[in-house]
């Protein structure tokens, strides 16, 4: 019986630190994930939205610690010395819907990159500037026929337009 105990209490630790390692491998801070956009961590669930700005999202995950929920996004490819600011803005959208959909505002929103995380503070400047962005980008919309914005081949190569693109660099 003691023998059987044991094995059960080793069975137990080692499924404990295989889940440890492979949160931390996704980045994912302690706590409770409340929401998942990958099919590997469960169901996928439903975009988050806010009518106001028109603003529909789905973060990778968010995780509920300490009564607060911190959104957090994934990113692939080679961890830059800081986050992108594209990668930023999609971030703050992200703590954006989750103020608005849960009604507790994040302190804060997460960037995984591999082997990497950056913490983003989500504070009113952000907030601002976010919704300053929104704003911009509806005025480009409206006014269509925008030029590109880059120099970048390899960022061109990439681009889900390059098809259709008449300014296309590759």
């Amino acid at each position: 019986m003691t023998s059987l105990v044991l094995i059960l209490f080793l069975l137990a630790l080692i499924f404990f630190w295989q889940s440890n390692r492979q949160r931390k491998a996704a980045g994912l801070p302690g706590g409770r994930v409340v929401y998942t956009d990958t099919r590997g961590w469960g169901k996928v669930e439903k975009p988050l939205f806010y009518p106001a700005l028109a603003l529909t999202g789905k973060p990778d995950y968010l995780i509920e610690k300490n009564g607060q929920i911190i959104p957090g996004r994934g990113q692939i490819g080679p961890r830059p010395e800081a986050p992108y600011d594209s990668h930023i803005f999609q971030l703050a959208s992200y703590c954006l819907l989750v103020e608005k959909t849960y009604g507790k505002r994040p302190p804060y929103g997460i960037i995984h990159y591999e082997n990497r995380d950056f913490a983003i503070d989500y504070t009113r400047e952000l907030e601002s500037a976010l919704i300053e962005l929104i704003g911009d980008m509806r005025e480009d919309d409206v006014r269509g026929n925008i030029a590109r914005s880059h120099e970048q081949p390899s960022r061109c190569k990439g681009c889900g337009y390059r098809n259709v693109c008449e300014q296309n660099l590759a």
